[in-house]
């Protein structure tokens, strides 16, 4: 059982809400009140953790939601690790991993995926972050926005499952969490340079996709490549332009 005990009002709400967004029993006492007999783990805030034989997870008012996923991990039994798992592309994919569980997990644009992953692996102990081999462009550009923490280059051959009805646009945060629990290549960059032939792709699609029916320039296309911008992006700015 979880117990939340604390008299702080930030951390009382912050934690709560999140132990009820994701559907976990708990019950609550005031500080300094006898445990339940079957107390697994207590949730506190600034104030002192009680005077008990079990775990105490002190919460932050400003971060709520790594206080419980420290609860849920201590109740899982796992390692506790963080492992982000990311499968790049257009619109990445990001799934955060403490031990077994996945905790978090996002869909943003290609320009925002290093921040994202940041902010998780902030103040983590002994992180690790695993990045699809695919869209090469994108992510390595990903890998020399993060800060420093180890990456592996993980081969995403297989790790998109098939998405049944109603999954749509899942199929990425789901390869994100595969990727995650695969071992890879460590690396510290990836300096690559987008071929001619990707160039083209990118400016067959910026055509499919223009109005006008007309493709963006290889110097738009070779920034979409690099994740810099979206194909809708590149074709605003290309609009802009004329």
């Amino acid at each position: 059982m979880i117990v939340v005990a604390t008299a702080d009002f930030e951390v009382y709400h912050g934690v709560v809400n999140e132990l009820r967004d994701r559907g976990v029993p708990f019950t609550t006492v005031e500080p300094g009140d006898p445990l339940p007999e079957r107390t697994t783990v207590v949730v506190t805030g600034p104030d002192a953790a009680p005077d008990a034989d079990v775990p105490a997870v002190e919460a932050d008012p400003a971060d709520p939601r790594r206080a419980v996923e420290d609860v849920l991990t201590l109740l899982r039994g796992g390692d506790g690790r963080t492992v982000v798992g990311i499968d790049p592309g257009e619109r990445p994919g990001v799934a955060v991993l403490s031990g077994d569980a996945v905790v978090a997990a996002f869909h943003v644009p290609a320009a925002d995926a290093a921040e994202v992953v940041c902010e998780e692996v902030d103040d983590a102990p002994n992180p690790l972050v695993r990045i699809g081999d695919g869209a090469r462009m994108v992510g390595a550009r990903i890998i020399d926005d993060l800060p420093d923490v180890p990456v592996e280059l993980v081969d995403e051959t297989g790790t998109t499952p098939y998405l049944g009805t109603g999954a749509r646009g899942m199929g990425d945060v789901l390869a994100a969490v595969n990727i995650a629990r695969i071992e890879g290549e460590e690396v510290e960059s990836r300096d690559i340079e987008p071929t001619a032939g990707e160039i083209r792709t990118i400016q067959d699609r910026s055509r499919e996709q223009s109005a006008e029916n007309r493709a963006i320039d290889e110097s738009l296309a070779r920034r979409v490549a690099v994740g810099e911008l979206t194909v809708e992006e590149a074709l605003a700015e290309h609009r802009g332009d004329e």
